[in-house]
């Protein structure tokens, strides 16, 4: 199949086909190796198919199949220093199939280019997490759910390594998300310094 269609179809509204389970299925192994080698253009902005279809219910073949790819193309991503595509699309696209941030959060390791990635991801997301809003556009299932975890996780490991990396402002903000809304709010960060002369 021409890689435009694959594209096409890989992002195609589940009303499209007439059973988009089996489409999805039929692409999966085109698609899989398209976007692991950085050959789509456009990822992330759109809503991929297979967070659109309830693949764990497919045969145990394919439903490991595309679970093992999802986590494998997230460990990839984090070992390149220049990924074909942002990596906080890549994040989103796979917690978007997997409709979960902790297996993408448990595969997040310490090392100097996963940490640069947080870097990025955390600037990406940190002001909408901090109003406890979901920093995702294309997350139909769980999205809500994720906000909580990630702000959890992010509070809990993200200021060390932002340090390391050079981003004390990212790491204290990162760390506010431990506290209660209007205590972020409250703390003494964002008080301005120019308002007390």
């Amino acid at each position: 199949m021409p890689l435009e269609v694959v594209q096409m179809y890989l992002f195609e509204v589940s009303d499209h086909f007439t059973d988009h389970d089996a489409a999805m299925r039929r692409l999966l192994p085109q698609g899989a190796r398209a976007m692991a080698e950085g050959a789509l253009e456009g990822v992330g902005w759109g809503d991929h198919g297979l967070s659109q279809v309830d693949w764990r219910s497919w045969p145990a073949e394919q439903a490991t199949a595309v679970e093992e790819f999802v986590h494998a193309w997230w460990q990839q991503v984090l070992r390149t220093p220049k990924p074909p595509y942002q990596v906080e699309e890549v994040f989103e696209i796979c917690a978007a199939i997997g409709r979960s941030v902790t297996p993408l959060l448990d595969r997040w390791p310490a090392h100097p280019v996963a940490d640069a990635h947080l870097v990025r991801c955390v600037d990406w997301w940190l002001d909408r997490l901090l109003v406890d809003d979901a920093p995702f556009t294309w997350f139909p299932h769980g999205a809500e759910a994720a906000v909580p975890e990630l702000q959890s996780w992010l509070a809990r490991n993200a200021p060390a390594r932002l340090r390391a990396q050079g981003e004390p402002d990212l790491a204290i903000r990162a760390g506010l998300l431990a506290l209660p809304y209007d205590d972020r709010w409250a703390h003494p960060y964002w008080v301005d310094p120019s308002a007390t002369n």
